[in-house]
């Protein structure tokens, strides 16, 4: 029993006890949820301010860029309503002045309108005038002719042949009388200084020939001269343009050629190589190369130690190079620059005789026959190219004038002039001074070379033989096989065209092809 009031005494007690905690629990719940629903209530209060704030500062962003935009399209609308109003006002200007033009020309046509009006009036009263007065002398050329018994073209003519015959009259005894004085005078004077200049100047005797001989001391060098097959002296003539015999004659070999300057050129590279011992093809191109240029620089020299003897000074360095290449060039066989030297002497001693200016006469001499020298193809005369060039570097006016008339191909205009004309025909008329078939031959020569060197594709172009035969050398890369032998026929035939000439001319078209590659 007492167990079971125990039991019931703690069932009641659990009963409350669980009673008591749901009352707690329920009271603590409700309180919770009244906390979530007033901090929900605040964040919502939050937000809603949040979202208020954001909502007019968005309003205020958007109002300050309106306002931006309508500011700039407002500038911009202004901006261009001013360009609108200067245009106008541009226009308005224009539209003015087109109004004052037409206005003008309205005036300017009246006033040309007038002035044209005047002017046939004008005229009308000078034909008038001019009417009146061929009638007035009309009716006077016919009285006097009633009166004479002559019309006016009678009396015309016979005045003029009374007038003609008195002029000759007194012309013809003019002449008479002078040329009579000038032949008590001049004949004798001229004479004497002619003969006084010749004796007072002493002359060198210069034949030019088209051989040169170069002298070896042994026959065995002439072996290496021609080669493996002749390549050596094939590479020589090519490089040189001249012809090299080798022959029977003994310890000697025979350079031919026209031209003086690769004679020379090929007479000196051919030492250099003898006294080298090494010979072959690009040895050869090589010396003969420097051989130019050696020649080139003598040519130099011998300008300045001539114009140094002749006392010639202030000469261009174009016109000293030029004289020095007159020592390779010859006249009719007559040395050029031999020729000039003499020219230059006798034209200071005949203008000393006569009291002129005697330096600016050798000057003159000397240069006179520069145009034969210049380097460039050009279808002047000698003389009136030379004159060109002592122009071009600033050379005396006399002495340009004596230059370009010493073969009357321009009017001479002082003293000096005839002087440098008989001067050079008395170098030129001496006994042994010229050869008149040799210049003809060289001329024939070069005249060759030239032929054959305007068609395409030639680099070089020699004539050897004496002219029979002319090697052609061609560009390989401008002309192959085929074409070089229509070339070799075409120049045959405009040879045969064109030129006149003793027998027959061999055209051998040379094509070399040359492959070069360095071993590094």
């Amino acid at each position: 029993m007492d167990i079971l009031f125990f039991l019931l005494d703690a069932a009641v007690s659990a009963a409350v006890g669980a009673a008591i905690v749901y009352f707690v629990l329920k009271k603590s719940n409700k309180k919770t949820e009244e906390d979530a629903q007033q901090r929900a209530g605040e964040i919502i209060k939050n937000a809603e301010i949040t979202a208020e704030n954001i909502k007019k500062d968005r309003i205020l962003e958007a109002k300050e860029k309106y306002l931006k935009l309508k500011a700039e399209f407002e500038d911009e609308s202004n901006k261009k309503k001013q360009i609108i109003l200067q245009n106008e006002q541009k226009i308005k200007q224009r539209e003015q002045q087109l109004n004052q033009m037409t206005e003008q020309n309205k005036r300017r046509e009246n006033e040309l309108e007038t002035l044209k009006k005047n002017l046939e009036q004008q005229t009308e009263v000078a034909n008038k005038r001019r009417e009146e007065a061929e009638k007035m002398h009309r009716s006077q050329v016919e009285q006097l002719e009633r009166i004479a018994n002559l019309t006016a073209e009678q009396a015309k003519a016979q005045l003029i042949d009374a007038i003609q015959a008195d002029a000759q009259t007194q012309a013809s005894a003019f002449i008479k009388n002078t040329i009579d004085e000038a032949k008590l005078t001049a004949t004798k004077e001229a004479k004497k200084i002619v003969i006084e200049t010749i004796q007072r100047t002493a002359s060198e005797h210069a034949i030019e020939n088209t051989v040169s001989v170069f002298n070896i001391e042994s026959d065995d060098v002439k072996g290496k001269i021609i080669g493996r097959e002749g390549r050596n002296i094939r590479a020589l003539e090519a490089a040189t343009g001249c012809e090299i015999i080798v022959d029977d004659t003994p310890e000697a070999i025979v350079i031919s050629g026209f031209d003086p300057v690769r004679r020379e050129i090929a007479r000196l590279s051919l030492h250099r190589l003898v006294q080298d011992g090494r010979i072959h093809p690009a040895r050869i191109e090589e010396v003969v190369a420097k051989t130019k240029k050696n020649i080139d620089d003598e040519i130099v020299e011998i300008g300045e130690r001539t114009v140094i003897d002749l006392g010639v000074h202030g000469l261009h360095p174009e016109l000293v190079k030029m004289i020095g290449r007159m020592r390779f060039r010859s006249s009719y066989g007559q040395n050029l620059l031999q020729h000039s030297r003499e020219v230059a002497r006798l034209c200071a001693t005949m203008a000393s005789e006569l009291g002129l200016n005697a330096k600016l006469a050798k000057r003159a001499g000397l240069l006179h026959d520069i145009g034969k020298v210049w380097p460039e193809e050009s279808e002047l005369p000698h003389a009136i190219l030379g004159m060109e060039l002592a122009k071009k570097y600033k050379e005396n006016p006399e002495v340009c004038n004596a230059i370009g008339a010493h073969h009357d191909e321009i009017e001479m205009t002082s003293m000096m002039s005839p002087i440098i004309q008989v001067c050079d025909a008395i170098s030129g008329s001496r006994p042994g001074a010229r050869r008149e078939m040799m210049e003809s031959y060289i001329q024939r020569l070069k005249d060759l070379e030239a032929l054959a060197t305007n068609f395409p594709g030639v680099d070089k172009c020699y004539a050897i033989q004496a002219g029979r035969e002319l090697r052609v050398i061609v560009n390989s890369e401008a002309v192959n096989d085929e074409a070089a032998g229509k070339l070799s026929f075409d120049i045959s035939q405009k040879i045969e065209k064109e030129m006149q000439y003793p027998g027959q001319i061999k055209v051998t078209v040379i094509r070399e092809m040359r492959s070069v590659a360095y071993a590094k």
